[in-house]
């Protein structure tokens, strides 16, 4: 269980029980494919890897955690290992599961609004499938690439970008089938009662036994998620301000009108320069008409500021404008590996109060220039402005172990800076879950714990992750 390898005979036996399952192709002890399982594309550094197998349907999984509890051996469900912060990763070694050959999208009901998808199915996958053969509706995609999975992205409480309206993208769930971690087949949500996974209440709501716990609490084999009706017309309007504190109450002007669908703050610095903040609001529509009476709200806003403080932008700048009428839309993240050789970078996602948005740029800007490295922001407003994910993004160069080292530090303070302001670190790294859980009152850890004793018994699910 500590990941320090295992006896000889052990080992090609665990490898043949494994192989028994899934078939000898798709099960491997070898050093060279273990290899590509142990590290993602963050700086967290490589993990050891005992195994690696991909399951093909559900009779599988079981038999796969049967495995591991027989031999007491970790496993760690994977989806695409796109987190940047080893959430994919065992961090005590053992057995990882990769659901990409469970890929199947099992059910869509145009009327009830629903699919439901195998735990590979990706967001190209399911966004090409909703085009051909339900254009009419579409799920809230992340900003991920197209190989990202849809329950990778529910596990993490990944954000969407739909509408404000919708919440994050696990509030999307309308069930779950679940493997637990001693292998009983679970049915979370309406599903377990009625033949259709058409929602999740009234019955008590599971599904956040499985969403945040980083793999913890069982594999998710398949997942029936909510649709949503897609807009004829998409447009982006800006506004454009010098003063960082007047960005709080422009959100909560413009949220309040109930017209925007999407909500970020960007902006760029590095040692010489930095640009002006930039508040942009996509807007959707079926008419003409409602596409310009929202703009003509919006406007409005800014007229209510002093001449030059708030500058309404429209249209939007085009190199701008561009990256937000994508869907999901590229924005600042995306764009910062760019900044340096090496294409590298990694974020903290902060979940913060809305008005703390000043605050923490100006952190971000202290700590990025003090260690000596570039620093953007990707501010996207979740909820009418209830919160905010504020992504301090810090580039560097792979092929540099000072400059990756740098980031990590800045990562570890900045962490400890999102939770001295009262915020929540998202996808939180293993060192990340250790600060959080330093802030976190005793008891809320304690109850954890006992759920993860009541499900694990044995201890094989991801230990190591949230100080399990």
């Amino acid at each position: 269980m500590e990941g320090k390898g295992l006896p000889a005979m052990k080992d090609d036996l665990i490898h043949r029980d494994l192989a028994s399952i899934v078939g000898e192709d798709y099960a491997s002890n070898r050093p060279e494919e273990l290899f590509i399982y142990s590290v993602d594309s963050g700086t967290e550094g490589p993990r050891k890897v005992d195994y690696v197998v991909m399951p093909k349907n559900v009779d599988q999984v079981q038999k796969i955690v049967a495995v591991a509890n027989q031999h007491r051996i970790p496993i760690t469900p994977m989806g695409a290992n796109l987190t940047l912060n080893g959430l994919g990763l065992p961090v005590n070694g053992g057995i990882v599961m990769d659901m990409k050959r469970m890929d199947r999208i099992l059910e869509l009901n145009r009327q009830r609004k629903y699919v439901v998808v195998e735990a590979g199915v990706t967001q190209g996958m399911l966004g090409s499938y909703l085009e051909k053969n339900c254009p009419e509706l579409e799920h809230s995609r992340p900003e991920a690439p197209p190989m990202a999975t849809i329950v990778g992205n529910i596990v993490i409480r990944g954000h969407g970008y739909l509408s404000l309206r919708y919440g994050n993208n696990s509030h999307h769930i309308n069930g779950l089938e679940v493997v637990l971690p001693t292998g009983e087949v679970c049915n979370i949500g309406a599903g377990c009662v009625s033949p259709w996974p058409f929602c999740k209440g009234p019955l008590p709501d599971m599904t956040g036994l499985f969403c945040g716990w980083n793999g913890t609490t069982g594999v998710i084999t398949k997942l029936s998620l909510k649709l949503f009706p897609k807009r004829r017309m998409l447009d982006v309007v800006g506004y454009a301000m010098d003063d960082l504190e007047l960005v709080p109450e422009l959100l909560y002007q413009v949220t309040h009108t109930d017209m925007v669908d999407n909500l970020f703050v960007v902006g760029f610095a590095s040692d010489t320069h930095e640009s002006h903040k930039y508040v942009t609001a996509s807007i959707t529509g079926d008419l003409d008409e409602e596409i310009a009476y929202k703009k003509a709200v919006l406007k409005k806003i800014a007229a209510g500021y002093q001449e030059g403080r708030v500058r309404f932008d429209y249209p939007v700048w085009d190199p701008l404008k561009s990256r937000f009428v994508e869907k999901p839309p590229y924005v600042t993240p995306a764009l910062a590996a760019d900044f340096e050789r090496g294409g590298g970078f990694r974020y903290c996602g902060a979940i913060l109060p809305v008005d703390k948005i000043p605050e923490a740029w100006r952190k971000g800007m202290e700590i990025a220039h003090r260690l000596g490295i570039n620093f953007s922001a990707g501010i996207q407003i979740l909820g009418y402005c209830h919160s905010a994910m504020f992504g301090y993004v810090y580039p560097f160069n792979r092929a540099e172990e000072q400059e990756v080292e740098r980031v990590r530090k800045a990562m570890r303070e900045t962490n400890e800076a999102v939770l001295q302001m009262g915020g929540i670190p998202w996808k939180a790294e293993v060192a990340a879950q250790k600060q959080i859980i330093e802030k976190m009152e005793p008891n809320t850890h304690d109850l954890m714990k006992k759920i993860w004793k009541a499900l694990d018994p044995n201890g094989i699910m991801n230990p190591g992750n949230w100080c399990k």
